[in-house]
């Protein structure tokens, strides 16, 4: 699952707002995806959902998007056409570029398929496609009207019911899909094409895949769904479909979250900017090495502890580790420690435990211990009264002198 999920909307193409979501990875993202959601359907399909989860684990962030008139996205469908999804793709995309990084991505299911490629000549970074079972022409969809069709030919419009819903199709709607080209559209495409399709889609049928992986100019792979429906109800074909998606992508598009090698182990600790964001930065701890971070509301991609965690985790491993030794020592039944601890700060005013003479705010840190194992009373007040001897406690309760220099 994704790291973390932002609720954004943004200006679609008739001006309305859009409903979209922004599914990021634990760490800097590797590239930006954009996914268009199949006819009628909404950005929180399964298969749309499963899909943003693989590629979020495969380190993209994917956003995904209710087209007009659609899910939470304000607008009439009624006033809408193959045309104007196109647009609004468009339009993520360059909401992509201004917000985060410009989209190297773009993948459809079903006509949304077909959108995407319509789309992905007209956005200059985008490097690979992937579609799930489009269609090669968008008159393909003509045959969901079924007999509504001749109502809108002879009256200009007609209540059609698709997937348990009613929606208004227009004249202009239908006009719009007739005249799109997409094979020259798919012929077009400056980019690295994977094509999924089910050989059983009774939908929108596997030769269209056919049709469009001959369109396609290389590189182009095609992948089978077998037994798969076409809106991939089946969660495992979800999946599956996810997977390979996400593997392939990484092949072609360029690395963004390329950031500074870590720093060597020039001291007892060693921090050091990746270069990535405001705040994200190694640390070096002899042969250790992780991240330290600040959360996503402050401006970081959360991608690691931040500073005052770290001090936590300080006094809390210190803690442990200092009661492991006493228990070991004096062979006291304690089976494990844990200790929880939190840092805030308050006005010394409202501090209890404050010494006397504190003034304005001051950091509180709150330690909770919990011991399992057969203790006395007597042995667990000692334990607590050992806790206060960790060297990290005595550190930050004493005043310390900090030396700084310019190297």
């Amino acid at each position: 699952m994704p790291a973390s999920a932002l609720k954004i909307d943004f200006t679609g193409s008739s001006g309305t707002q859009l409903a979209a979501r922004l599914d990021m990875p634990a760490t800097p993202p590797r590239a930006y995806a954009v996914f268009a959601h199949c006819f009628t359907c909404s950005k929180d399909v399964f298969a749309a959902s499963r899909i943003s989860a693989s590629l979020t684990d495969a380190g993209f962030g994917v956003l995904r998007f209710d087209f007009t008139g659609l899910g939470s996205s304000e607008g009439d469908f009624a006033n809408t056409d193959f045309t104007s999804n196109v647009d609004d793709l468009f339009k993520a995309s360059e909401w992509l570029k201004a917000n985060r990084s410009a989209p190297q991505l773009l993948v459809g299911h079903s006509l949304g398929g077909a959108a995407v490629f319509a789309a992905a000549r007209h956005i200059q970074s985008v490097k690979a496609v992937a579609t799930i079972g489009a269609p090669s022409d968008v008159r393909h969809i003509e045959h969901l009207f079924g007999g509504s069709l001749d109502t809108i030919d002879t009256e200009g419009e007609a209540s059609v019911t698709l997937a348990g819903r009613t929606f208004c199709i227009t004249m202009d709607f239908v006009d719009d899909l007739r005249q799109q080209k997409l094979k020259e559209q798919v012929q077009a495409a400056n980019a690295s094409v994977l094509i999924l399709h089910s050989p059983s889609d009774d939908t929108v049928g596997i030769e269209n895949a056919h049709e469009i992986f001959e369109a396609a100019p290389y590189p182009k792979s095609f992948v089978s769904l077998d037994g798969a429906d076409h809106l991939l109800i089946d969660h495992a074909d979800a999946k599956y479909a996810a997977s390979v998606i996400a593997a392939w992508a990484e092949r072609y598009v360029m690395d963004e979250s390329i950031s500074a090698p870590a720093p060597k182990a020039s001291a007892q600790v060693v921090v050091a900017e990746t270069t990535q964001g405001m705040f994200l930065n190694h640390v070096v701890a002899g042969r250790h090495h992780f991240l330290a971070d600040e959360p996503e509301s402050v401006g970081g991609f959360d991608a690691g502890p931040g500073p005052y965690d770290l001090l936590a985790a300080a006094l809390g491993a210190c803690t442990s580790m200092t009661l492991r030794m006493y228990a070991d020592r004096k062979k006291l039944d304690m089976r494990q420690v844990s200790v929880e601890v939190d840092h805030s700060k308050v006005h010394a005013d409202d501090c209890e435990e404050c010494v006397e003479g504190r003034t304005g705010q001051v950091d509180r840190i709150t330690r909770r211990i919990r011991i399992d194992g057969d203790l006395t009373d007597e042995q667990r007040q000692r334990m607590l009264e050992i806790a206060d001897k960790c060297p990290v406690h005595r550190t930050l309760e004493a005043s310390s002198v900090i030396v700084t220099s310019l190297v």
